[in-house]
């Protein structure tokens, strides 16, 4: 069953925003304005969704209720001051990587209703994390609209922080990547073992889709999925010896997530 969504507009519809929108649909969405000049934009109009390519373009009498900005975040000085007339009303929604509330606001003006997101590419096939902060001039109401446009894709948690989004941008925001490695990985290592190319890469892709299928089915912890596969003294037990040894994985991925938040930080900067 759909829920009824109210206007949206979504400035950028690239890969994630074009996501969102397939998403918003899926919920009811019945009037949305989508600005971006690429040609291949033109693609997301149909069922109550106009594309137009700028900001001169958007209909005549249409108020958002939220405005979702999904450009690239290079762009923002350019094309997030024209989008100040709907401060006041809307709730804008940043799911820019590495851009403040505060450097949003001094866009878009002090008072602007900002809520700043994290969502990851699983989105495209409703599976995604978004984890998202609120500025200090959102509503409970706006909140509630974000809540609801967010989940469209996925999951969605809140952090009162907004620091706190640097570690969620290195762990969600990047994690897909990290998953798509372990994949590549695999696939690598069953052709150095002289598995046929077709069957390493079904192996490696199929591991990880059944994997992630069997945790997102279980209550059990990732942890206690793991023990249950590691039989004592056996093949899974010997390789994960050399995963977890001193200069292995544990420390390997804390680096990693360190050097990705340090960069986050540097970006937000």
């Amino acid at each position: 069953m759909t829920t009824s969504l109210p206007s949206l507009l979504l400035i950028g519809g690239g890969r994630m925003g074009g996501a969102m929108l397939a998403g918003w649909r899926e919920q009811g969405c019945s009037a949305a304005v989508v600005v971006d000049p690429a040609p291949g934009a033109a693609s997301l109009a149909g069922d109550g969704v106009t594309v137009v390519a700028s900001v001169a373009d958007i209909p005549a009498g249409f108020v958002p209720e939220a405005v979702v900005l999904a450009v690239k975040p290079q762009m923002a000085a350019e094309v997030l001051p024209s989008y100040a007339r709907f401060a006041g009303h809307a709730v804008f929604i940043s799911i820019m990587a590495g851009k403040t509330i505060h450097a949003i606001g001094a866009m878009l003006g002090v008072k602007a209703a900002i809520v700043r997101a994290m969502p990851n590419t699983p989105a495209a096939v409703r599976q995604g994390i978004t984890v998202a902060v609120s500025g200090a001039h959102v509503s409970d109401r706006q909140k509630e609209l974000a809540q609801a446009l967010l989940t469209a894709t996925g999951a969605c948690a809140w952090v009162a922080a907004e620091d706190l989004l640097d570690p969620v941008t290195a762990i969600s925001g990047g994690g897909p990547a990290y998953v798509f490695l372990l994949t590549e990985l695999l696939e690598q290592a069953g052709l150095d073992q002289g598995l046929p190319p077709a069957l390493a890469r079904q192996m490696a892709r199929q591991t990880v889709i059944g994997s992630a299928a069997l945790l997102a089915a279980s209550e059990e912890d990732a942890a206690d999925l793991r023990i249950a596969v590691t039989s004592p003294k056996g093949t899974t037990e010997r390789a994960l010896a050399v995963l977890r040894a001193d200069d292995g994985w544990p420390k390997i991925f804390r680096e990693a997530i360190q050097a990705a938040t340090d960069r986050s930080r540097e970006l937000s900067a």
